[in-house]
């Protein structure tokens, strides 16, 4: 079995179709096809049930492909490792961030990791703390920029804090509280929200406050962008509760802190056991950013 077969093989799997796979992986078809009928053989089992119209997983094919890929990645791994006692980076570099990182500026540092290491293949995704932590974990990611509220410390990762937040109320310039100095939770029971899901840690530190006060509330809007958030405060129709660095000098918005509101921890996560070359490079380079923003 070579590694070759594998990228085909995932290659097909991707997408759903020889012709895009072939093109995809910058072999002609015929020889893609070739390669995965040998490995079928090779194996004794059909890896994907094929029609004029479609290409589908068999079940064995779906069974096969977990292991190819962290061949795969494996492989592209001891590459990357051997290459880096040579003080050349490469392979891959798997980055999330909260998009409501506060505390680095994770797309500057992936500048400055990138003209370090142009060999290194980077790629960034936004999403919700948990998922970085699995993924991690599992080592489909290398680095994360997490946010937890501060009764749920992360586990089975590596972590270090970046800084301690309580959040904002954020409202309207014409909200009735936007020029108060300072609000208590029970001041903001009776507003409507805007929150990330029901089910994210971004929700949650917020959710807790509440019910630690004895008060509920109502959230009308659920979305998982900052910036939709924002909008929809800037147009009086509810407060968002956010760390005031999230938001604009130039929003406009009032930005009041609560003296019971809800905190958060910001911290790095990464691998726990066995980190890449990257992975510890571009920490570096991420806790020197840490350190100019929060200087004088």
């Amino acid at each position: 079995m070579e590694l070759q077969q594998l990228r085909y093989v995932l290659a097909v799997a991707e997408e759903r179709n020889f012709t895009r796979a072939a093109a995809k992986s910058h072999v002609v078809q015929s020889a893609l096809s070739h390669q995965i009928k040998t490995l079928e053989h090779e194996l004794g089992v059909q890896l994907f049930a094929r029609t004029s119209r479609r290409v589908e997983l068999t079940e064995a094919g779906a069974a096969f492909l977990p292991a190819a890929r962290a061949t795969l990645d494996a492989a592209q791994r001891a590459i990357a490792e051997a290459t880096s006692t040579m003080g050349d980076l490469r392979g891959r570099l798997l980055i999330g961030a909260i998009p409501t990182v506060t505390t680095v500026d994770v797309t500057a540092a992936l500048g400055v990791f990138h003209r370090a290491h142009p060999n290194v293949e980077i790629g960034l995704t936004a999403g919700g703390s948990l998922d970085f932590v699995t993924a991690i974990r599992e080592s489909s990611m290398d680095v994360a920029v997490l946010g937890l509220p501060d009764a749920t410390a992360p586990t089975g990762v590596s972590t270090e804090v970046l800084a301690h937040e309580r959040l904002s109320a954020v409202m309207s310039p014409e909200h009735r509280l936007a020029s108060r100095r300072g609000l208590r939770l029970e001041d903001l029971a009776a507003e409507t929200f805007v929150d990330f899901p029901s089910s994210s840690p971004g929700r949650s530190q917020s959710d807790r406050a509440f019910a630690a006060a004895g008060l509920s509330r109502s959230v009308a809007f659920d979305v998982m962008s900052t910036e939709v958030m924002l909008d929809l405060v800037a147009q009086n129709l509810a407060v968002a509760l956010l760390a005031p660095d999230v938001v604009p000098e130039d929003s406009g918005l009032s930005t009041v802190p609560i003296t019971d509101g809800p905190t958060r921890i910001e911290y790095l996560a990464w691998s726990e056991s066995n980190p890449s070359a990257a992975a510890l490079a571009f920490l570096d380079i991420l806790r020197a950013t840490s350190a100019q923003k929060v200087s004088p």
